[in-house]
């Protein structure tokens, strides 16, 4: 099998866009500047931030797993897996809206690119099949 350039995956590169404004989201929205230690606090918007983070960093290992499985149920899954976090990811900007972040601009811009991430999502998907 020839081996895959990650970064030649468009679905990857979308992924990866999510994960750096996902930090720079949390980073600014969070009390706790130690984006590391967020599960640490007590804080609903570090625990929000710090799920952001997670979820989205979670989404480019499972399209690598996807990728790189020879499995087709191994790839449902990780299909399945990532469209729960473009949920969960949706429910992040609701939640810190109603925390009271006063930027929405921000937070519209995540969902901007979520939704941008989903097109590719959706076409990388039927290509998995």
């Amino acid at each position: 099998m020839a081996r895959k350039n990650l970064q030649q995956i468009p679905i990857y590169r979308k992924a990866m866009d999510l994960c750096i404004m996902s930090r720079e989201i949390a980073s600014y929205v969070s009390l706790n500047k130690n984006l590391l230690t967020l599960y640490e606090s007590n804080s609903l918007r570090d625990s929000i931030a710090n799920s952001l983070l997670t979820d989205t960093i979670l989404i480019p290992q499972k399209i690598v797993a996807a990728e790189f499985s020879t499995s087709s149920s191994e790839r449902m899954h990780s299909i399945s897996f990532i469209n729960i976090m473009i949920r969960n990811i949706n429910s992040y900007c609701r939640g810190l809206e109603k925390d009271g972040v006063k930027e929405i601009e921000y937070l519209n811009l995540l969902r901007s690119e979520l939704r941008s991430f989903r097109k590719h999502y959706k076409k990388w998907k039927i290509s998995m099949n």
